[in-house]
């Protein structure tokens, strides 16, 4: 694997370090109040490598994922900035790369996304102007030969690890390890996989990634998250675009006893971090959990992820300076 740094930002010093990493996603507020962002990323830093900034995920829409990494970036977090292909052009997903990198961000997570059907909003229109595998090369070129796709030079080139997502547990499953291949050479650094919760398929798939040598190539990181209860496993397996959840999962939460179901849900969560964990070819877990931050904290706690490590004489736990409202912060 190359080991030239890319980027300033703590994720891939840690991944380059040969630690585990961990990244969680932190959802976007349907509110113009920064606070509620300082709020769940407080939580989230304490225990996190990276925090993912959403993108219109499942096309609704929240606040944007470049100002959530504008805010989070001034109180001296470490965002990955999801960039979604089906609402902006080249010309302003390439501006706002730049602005990105201005303000700090070291991660850019680069996704086709959802289409506009998926959401509440299906009347909106849809621009798809790139994919995921373009967004990366075009990224990749602003990066590595410091200029814009049209060839107009850049006079300072962003410096980004950029990242990818991947879907093992949809088929056609033999195709998965070769769509991710063109992701990685398109540019890729690091891949965080869609929800798993079907370990023996991700291990197959993981056979495959070794096989073509990928895992040599880029950063392994899988997706896991907590399930409340059967009723929110079934919703997310018919309703949710991409994921997969066994029947068997669902019928261990239907057999427990209502108190106790979302303890469960959060066993089954370290149970499969602990799975993973042991799977050659695997750099980290990234963890889901719609709008519970105390949850994903506590899911990494259990699962023996703490603390994170020091790098460079920087820590995940290190007292960060929260930005009051109204502050100017590092000048923004």
């Amino acid at each position: 694997m190359n080991s030239e740094f890319k980027s300033d930002g703590r994720l891939e010093r840690v991944l380059r370090s040969g630690r585990f990493a961990v990244t969680a996603e932190l959802n976007p507020p349907d509110s113009a109040d920064p606070e509620e962002v300082y709020q769940a990323a407080l939580v989230l830093s304490e225990v996190c490598d990276g925090i993912n900034a959403t993108d219109g995920s499942g096309a609704h829409c929240h606040m944007s994922s470049v100002a959530i990494c504008a805010l989070l970036t001034r109180a001296g977090y470490a965002p990955i900035f999801q960039v979604s292909c089906r609402d902006r052009n080249r010309i302003a997903i390439q501006g706002d790369v730049l602005g990105a990198a201005a303000m700090g961000v070291s991660n850019v997570l680069c996704l086709t996304g959802d289409d506009v059907t998926a959401g509440d909003q299906p009347q909106a229109k849809r621009v798809f102007d790139f994919d995921s595998i373009q967004l990366l090369r075009t990224i990749k070129i602003m990066r590595d030969k410091g200029m814009f796709l049209s060839g107009r030079k850049l006079t300072t080139p962003p410096r980004l690890f950029l990242g990818a997502a991947s879907n093992p547990f949809v088929p056609p499953y033999d195709w998965r390890p070769y769509r991710l291949a063109k992701k990685i050479e398109a540019g890729a650094d690091f891949i965080q996989s869609q929800y798993c919760f079907d370990v023996p398929r991700f291990r197959q798939f993981m056979q495959k990634v070794r096989d073509l040598g990928l895992h040599e190539q880029a950063f392994f990181l899988v997706g896991v998250g907590p399930l409340r209860s059967e009723k929110a496993a079934e919703f997310m397996r018919t309703k949710v675009p991409g994921v997969h959840i066994p029947d068997n999962i669902v019928e261990r939460l239907r057999k427990t006893p209502k108190e106790k179901k979302v303890e469960e849900g959060k066993r089954i969560c370290v149970e499969i971090i602990q799975q993973v964990r042991e799977i050659e070819g695997v750099s980290g877990v990234h963890v889901m959990a719609y709008r519970q931050e105390e949850l994903v904290a506590e899911i990494i706690s259990e699962a023996g992820l703490l603390p994170r490590p020091r790098i460079g004489g920087l820590s995940a736990q290190d007292s960060k300076v929260r930005p009051r409202r109204g502050n100017r912060v590092n000048g923004v």
